[in-house]
């Protein structure tokens, strides 16, 4: 008789993250959970009965060295599009969404991480001279149209913001700092698996659009763009949390928090959201925060400079292509830096030599282009292991993001004035 194993497997999956969440604070665990991992191997059979196909598949992912990326679901005709929607006069929500979406559903998702009942919400778009018209439920939210007349506002009926400017200590002390309440290793999967999904909708010929073309169109380089937005906007998510955080100790909680995600995000092969979490911490306006980071414990200060290695951008970054060079696919580039060895290539080497054409420039750029292939290549079993809760969902793909760096000096200040 065959007997199910998916309750135990789901307890021992639990027990798994809940260790390698506490592996970077406490590293001796490493030993024990490799011996847990041998133990799970060797339990892939319950009472002679052997596991199904999906039980043997889900055994092969417990491994601390390769879990890695998800796998890549075959491509899907609905592209991917982030849509920013302001809620104060500093600040905007980043959605993660799909083209279709209407003003109704985004106005949904506003309220719900605003926590706001949104019975008095409108949604409106704001022209450069400060006109706005409401949009119906109806209508959809996403259009190439929307940019150049304006921007997404998420208002009252009577067109103010719902928000007041997040330089007002008192409601931001009210707000909830959510992320205090998520599993590390949860956040570092879901932000890869969309980092995934955006990844490997990249064809190699987006990268040679937007670096040779003086005006790269919007439809030759979508996915690559959406993506950049994205690496950028993280960046600016964690200082945006960090600053709109009133409380010492939870903002040293906070920042234990982002140091452990970026590590995360480098198990997983994730090195594009791995270096936006660190350029986000280095940013003047956080680093700046000595109180924060002195009451910061010494293990996540060694665990940062570790991370820092990888940013360091001297002898041509030789740190960051050593470490990627050494991963095995799949896995996720830092695309800025991809980008900028194609311009390098481009710039430094004319394209034409007496009228003939420079075929080694070319050959150079296409195996600088060829590697994008190399890191979408699939592994089997190696998908990251991550609970794919609500919440989990919405504090990766809704990211509130403070975009005036006024407010964001303002913010540090406030926190810890200057001495």
């Amino acid at each position: 008789m065959r007997c199910c194993i998916f309750p135990v497997f789901s307890v021992c999956q639990t027990l798994y993250r809940c260790v390698l969440e506490d592996l970077y604070e406490f590293p001796t665990l490493e030993k024990d959970l490799k011996e847990f991992q041998k133990l799970l191997r060797r339990r892939h059979t319950v009472d002679d009965c052997p596991p199904n196909q999906k039980s043997k598949q889900m055994y092969q992912q417990l491994s601390l060295k390769e879990n890695s990326l998800q796998l890549r679901n075959s491509q899907t005709e609905t592209r991917e599009v982030i849509v920013c929607v302001y809620v104060s006069a500093d600040s905007y929500l980043s959605v993660h969404t799909h083209p279709a979406l209407e003003a109704q559903e985004l106005l949904r998702i506003v309220s719900l991480n605003l926590d706001r009942t949104g019975d008095d919400t409108v949604l409106a778009v704001v022209s450069h001279t400060g006109e706005r018209r409401v949009l119906q439920p109806s209508d959809c939210v996403y259009s190439e149209s929307l940019t150049p007349q304006g921007k997404l506002m998420a208002c009252h009926r009577d067109l103010t913001e719902i928000l007041p400017p997040l330089t007002d200590f008192a409601e931001l002390s009210r707000r909830p700092v959510r992320l205090l309440g998520i599993n590390t290793w949860d956040v570092a999967a879901a932000l890869t698996h969309l980092d995934w999904s955006l990844f490997k909708s990249i064809h190699e010929q987006e990268l040679v659009y937007y670096t040779l073309s003086r005006a790269p169109g919007a439809g030759y380089t979508a996915a690559l763009s959406v993506l950049l937005q994205r690496c950028n906007e993280v960046q600016q998510w964690v200082m945006s949390e960090v600053l709109k955080c009133v409380s010492l100790n939870k903002r040293v909680q906070l920042l234990k928090k982002f140091i452990k995600i970026a590590a995360h995000c480098k198990t997983q092969r994730n090195l594009n959201s791995a270096f936006a979490i660190i350029m986000g911490l280095n940013t003047a306006a956080v680093s700046r925060l000595n109180q924060t980071w002195e009451k910061c414990p010494g293990k996540f200060k060694k665990l940062f400079s570790e991370l820092e290695l990888i940013t360091d951008p001297s002898m041509n970054h030789k740190a960051y292509r050593e470490a990627f060079k050494r991963m095995k696919p799949p896995k996720i580039p830092f695309m800025p830096l991809l980008l900028k060895d194609i311009t390098f290539i481009h710039e430094g080497n004319k394209t034409f030599h007496d009228n003939l054409v420079n075929f080694e420039k070319l050959h150079m750029i296409a195996d600088t282009v060829r590697m994008i292939r190399h890191c979408q290549s699939d592994q089997q079993g190696n998908e990251v292991i991550g609970v794919d809760s609500a919440e989990v969902r919405m504090s990766v793909h809704c990211l509130h993001i403070i975009d005036n760096q006024q407010t964001l000096f303002e913010l540090s200040h406030k926190l810890e004035p200057r001495a």
